[in-house]
């Protein structure tokens, strides 16, 4: 049977965290932060600047695209 493909737009975009015992996580950047941020306050650019993960809901979803 041939290996499966990892979906290149996942990779670019989520970074698997999680040790050994550890539940599965995935990491993301946040959304909003690209362009037009002169109309945006310092705080809010300020908090889109963190890591955020992706919600359990979703998780099943991102293992699917990234299996290795």
């Amino acid at each position: 049977m041939p290996k499966m493909k990892t979906r290149s737009a996942a990779k670019k975009r989520f970074k698997k965290v999680g040790g050994s015992g550890s539940p599965i996580k995935f990491k993301r950047s946040k959304a909003f932060r690209r362009h037009l941020l002169t109309r945006k306050s310092s705080k809010r650019k300020r908090d889109l600047r963190g890591v955020a993960y992706v919600g359990a809901s979703d998780i099943h979803r991102i293992k699917r695209l990234l299996p290795y």
